[in-house]
């Protein structure tokens, strides 16, 4: 069984961004259908927060479909519940986003950069993909209810203290009041390249880093896990941060 690494601060904002004592918080990067290590890593999450006695909050960046081998199971885990933490967010990724937009009969590439081993993973054969003319179809006969539901439910944002939780990032310059649902989700030069202080720390996935990486103005957290067999959640108390990943 693959064990879970504790890694030190991967650098600092140059003032604290505390949270407020007692509180903890774990980000958990874009899953892409990686079933077993989504599991590995909440039950880290778990045994980490035994004796805590405090209010602990997951997050959840989005991307949990796609490119992995069990799109269907990652959903199926996240709604049935028993999840470690007092409470739990779900956010909106670019490729629920696509997923959504196929479900209505548009954005027909997404079986292209995904779609197609999320389709599988719900008992769609290759042979039905192609045979059959319309994705819209195959994702009503296939999906259940309870995950489409979970699906269109998916916020793009989340703001506890002075950190913000997004799957891609956010425009430079452009108050949170005021960003497009569309940079929230498939962003990336612009965002990752910015040095502006953003009034937050930006907590992301949605760019695959080799590691965690802790910057001034954002945190990233998506290590690949479709293709790196490593899932990584960023821990956040007091004014400190750790990671977990495998």
């Amino acid at each position: 069984m693959t064990r879970f690494k504790r890694f030190s601060r991967a650098g600092k904002p140059s003032g604290p961004v505390p949270l407020k004592p007692g509180r903890r918080v774990y980000a958990i990067g874009d899953i892409h259908g990686c079933r077993a290590e989504l599991d590995r890593l909440l039950d880290r999450i778990a045994a980490d927060l035994a004796g805590h006695d405090g209010k602990s909050t997951l997050i959840f960046l989005g991307d949990y479909i796609d490119r992995g081998p069990d799109s269907a199971g990652v959903v199926d885990r996240l709604v049935g519940g028993a999840l470690p933490g007092s409470n739990q967010h779900f956010l909106l990724g670019n490729h629920e986003a696509a997923m959504l937009e196929a479900a209505e009969g548009k954005a027909l590439g997404w079986l292209a950069y995904g779609g197609i081993q999320t389709m599988e993973s719900y008992g769609v054969t290759k042979r039905e993909l192609f045979k059959v003319p319309s994705v819209k179809k195959l994702i009503a006969e296939h999906v259940p209810r309870a995950h489409l539901d979970f699906f269109r439910a998916l916020k793009p944002y989340k703001k506890i203290g002075d950190y913000l939780f997004v799957h891609a990032g956010i425009r430079p310059g452009v108050s949170l009041d005021k960003q497009k649902k569309r940079d929230l989700v498939w962003i990336r030069e612009e965002f990752l390249e910015s040095k502006a202080d953003h009034g937050m720390v930006v907590v992301h996935g949605h760019t695959i880093t080799s590691k965690p990486q802790h910057k001034k103005n954002r945190i990233a957290i998506d290590t690949g896990c479709y293709a790196s067999g490593k899932l990584t959640a960023a821990r956040f108390e007091g004014d400190r941060v750790d990671f977990l990943t495998s």
